[in-house]
């Protein structure tokens, strides 16, 4: 799917969709608890619907939609391959997860996924006595459990959600689980799962030097669960109002434990102005400077970043480049070669990316079937010298499907 998107100024209120990594964990959680659990706002986007069918063929009752969700939980060993789609999230998740029964579960992907690494995925497992089988290190995934027990040292420096799946299916485990992470980066995901296993009823210890005690013989609590807005699409929004006009972004939890709540630290950086309240960030244009920003804990914020970077005056540094790689397409490739199309030179100097700002010329664009490469490339149109058209905008729906819905909808002012 093509879409166009005009230079414009844009002005006024939207409100951020669903937090697809909340949205995946709750889902999950709900699914592995005993009981009835209602998700509120749950969202529809592609990975939200994945984490629905997979919890179902483990078991799960799940009923409803993206504004409510009634599962009833119940966990039981699939008689059918689990497809997490392009999720990398469902994916690491979902087989630590399948690891908990004593038969061979399989799991697999679409799209982008099946060509990701998945090693990070296996290597805590069979540490923990899981049998696993893979495919030259890609999907699909085969399992067989039970979780033994004992204990894992894993290498977290690519990504956090492997860890996340050792520490949502450890609980199930026969003994105690101890984990200890090296390198450990996205830490506020981290955080972010604890916090809700805590919610849903599971007692975990974090000790220094990242170490993690999970006792065994737990069982998850069914609960109501209210999805917040996500940070990660919101960044897109933000960015627009500050590059372009001023956006009222409502449904936002200014103190979430999201990683790419630091996007207002950006922002603030490079000149944009910016009201916080409780639940809502407004942004508005001004005199925008380069700036310096470390992302190598929110590697997802990289596209918005590029997108303001563009609009700024001078060299702005971004770092966590080494973040990139394992992303739904090799992200620090593709906007270097994307955002050359609009004009916009981009360097790499080791783990740091330098974007050199000025006019962004038009072009067309291809998302590579990423979808924040897609929402990046629109973001930047609103400053073009002309219309931008951006070819596979489909991609948009693995997180954010409303996105040029929402974004059509705070464009006041074509200015062709």
């Amino acid at each position: 799917m093509k879409r166009l998107v005009k230079p414009s100024v844009v002005k006024g209120t939207v409100q951020a969709p669903a937090s697809k990594s909340v949205a995946q964990r709750a889902i999950a959680l709900a699914s592995m608890a005993n009981g009835q659990s209602t998700i509120y706002n749950a969202g529809t986007s592609d990975d939200c619907l994945a984490a629905i069918e997979v919890s179902k063929r483990l078991g799960a009752s799940i009923n409803g939609d993206g504004k409510k969700l009634i599962i009833n939980g119940n966990l039981a060993a699939p008689t059918q391959e689990l497809n997490c789609g392009e999720s990398g999230l469902g994916i690491r998740m979902f087989s630590a997860i399948a690891s908990t029964f004593q038969v061979e579960v399989t799991l697999t992907g679409e799209g982008t996924l099946v060509n990701r690494p998945m090693d990070m995925v296996i290597d805590g497992l069979q540490q923990l006595g899981v049998t696993c089988i893979m495919n030259k290190g890609k999907l699909p995934i085969t399992v067989q459990g039970p979780i033994r027990g004992g204990t894992a040292r894993i290498d977290g420096s690519q990504s956090s959600q492997a860890l996340t799946g050792l520490l949502i299916a450890a609980p199930l485990a026969i003994s105690k689980v101890t984990i200890h992470v090296e390198n450990l980066t996205s830490r506020p995901y981290v955080d972010l799962t604890l916090a809700m296993m805590k919610d849903f009823g599971i007692t975990i210890q974090h000790l220094p030097n990242d170490t993690f005690v999970i006792p065994a013989g737990q069982q998850y609590v069914a609960r109501d669960y209210n999805v917040e807005g996500d940070w990660s699409g919101a960044a897109f929004l933000l960015v627009a109002g500050a590059i372009a006009g001023e956006v009222k972004v409502t449904n936002l939890n200014s103190r979430s434990l999201q990683a790419d709540r630091v996007i207002f630290d950006a922002l603030l950086q490079a000149g944009a102005f910016l009201s916080i309240r409780d639940d809502s960030i407004f942004v508005k244009k001004a005199n925008l400077k380069a700036f310096d920003f470390d992302a190598r804990n929110c590697p997802d914020l990289f596209p918005p970043l590029v997108a303001l970077a563009a609009s700024c005056n001078g060299q702005s540094r971004i770092l966590g480049v080494n973040r990139l790689k394992v992303k739904e397409s090799d992200r620090a490739t593709t906007l270097q070669q994307e955002f050359a199309k609009l004009g916009v030179t981009i360097d790499i100097d080791g783990d740091t990316m330098i974007v050199e700002g000025g006019q962004i010329r038009s072009g067309t664009t291809h998302s590579h079937g990423d979808h924040r490469i897609a929402m990046a490339c629109a973001v930047a149109a609103l400053n073009a010298e002309k219309v931008v058209e951006i070819e596979g905008a489909e991609a948009v729906n693995k997180s954010y499907p409303a996105f040029f819905d929402d974004l059509l909808h705070i464009q006041v002012e074509k200015l062709l």
